[in-house]
């Protein structure tokens, strides 16, 4: 399948002739792509395919080592660090809170981009987290360390902190890992609503049917390119499916959201 990019499509973060990597290693090159603006943005692909480089480019964890990534026509290097994190929040793969610390002083921590030395804590800093607490549904775990929460309490909680951050982009790379089932959805949900709310959500997944479930934009990945991207129903077939993963299935409709479903094709039957 030929490469299909849609970068005219109104997207305020853009990739323009990327290539992304870390340390030496190049993951990713001439990587070109646009987040539309609105939108709830799922990255699939195998493992190993780019997906969470992707997404640190994004956020300017990682630096290209040539091209560029824009947000606003700008380019990120040109952002201060504050000035980028009042437009962007990101979750990472594997985040970690101090020893001890509680709910509200860890969503609290979302606040840090809006202060400096002649402006501290203020009333719409506290309106601001509480706000984020009641969207993530946590404000009665408030005094709770973060320590005796369940993974979805967690997860939770870490959104609420990008909800505090008050950023028109939030970038999640795999949110559901490590959740049960039930959980995964939880967070899925949330991320739906926030997106219908207004946001620009942009999170990295692994489960095919979630992302074709919840995403109202797909970015498919293999060896570092994007392969095609596109609305789940206009992209998502079986020769895709089977091309980008090696998975034989058959796509049908999801009976509750009417969205695509990969059902894969048994090879060894009892």
């Amino acid at each position: 399948m030929t490469q299909s990019l849609r970068t005219e499509q109104a997207g305020e973060l853009v990739v323009s002739a990327a290539t992304l990597g870390y340390e030496k290693k190049v993951i990713s090159e001439n990587l070109s792509l646009a987040i539309p603006k609105d939108s709830l943005t799922v990255i699939i692909g195998p493992n190993a395919c780019g997906k969470s480089t992707l997404l640190k480019s994004l956020a300017r964890v990682l630096t290209p080592f040539d091209g560029q990534i824009l947000l606003d026509g700008k380019a990120l290097d040109r952002f201060r660090s504050k000035d980028l994190a009042r437009r962007l929040g990101l979750l990472p793969q594997t985040a970690t809170a101090p020893e001890g610390i509680r709910v509200a002083d860890l969503v609290s921590r979302g606040r840090y981009p809006y202060h400096s030395p002649l402006k501290q804590w203020s009333v719409a800093d506290d309106d601001a987290v509480r706000s984020a607490m009641a969207a993530t549904r946590i404000t009665d775990l408030a005094e709770r360390s973060v320590d005796e929460l369940s993974g979805g309490q967690r997860q939770r909680v870490w959104i609420a902190l990008l909800l505090a951050q008050q950023t028109p982009f939030m970038l999640l790379d795999e949110p559901t890992t490590y959740l049960d089932i039930a959980h995964q959805y939880e967070v899925l949900e949330l991320l739906q609503g926030l997106h219908q709310d207004g946001k620009t959500v942009v999170a990295v997944l692994h489960d095919l049917n979630q992302a074709a479930r919840y995403a109202s934009h797909l970015i498919v990945m293999k060896d570092g390119k994007v392969v095609t991207s596109g609305a789940p129903g206009e992209i998502l077939t079986s020769d895709l499916v089977e091309e980008v993963f090696g998975l034989p299935c058959v796509i049908a409709e999801d009976p509750v959201t009417k969205t695509p479903a990969v059902f894969p094709l048994l090879k060894n039957r009892m």
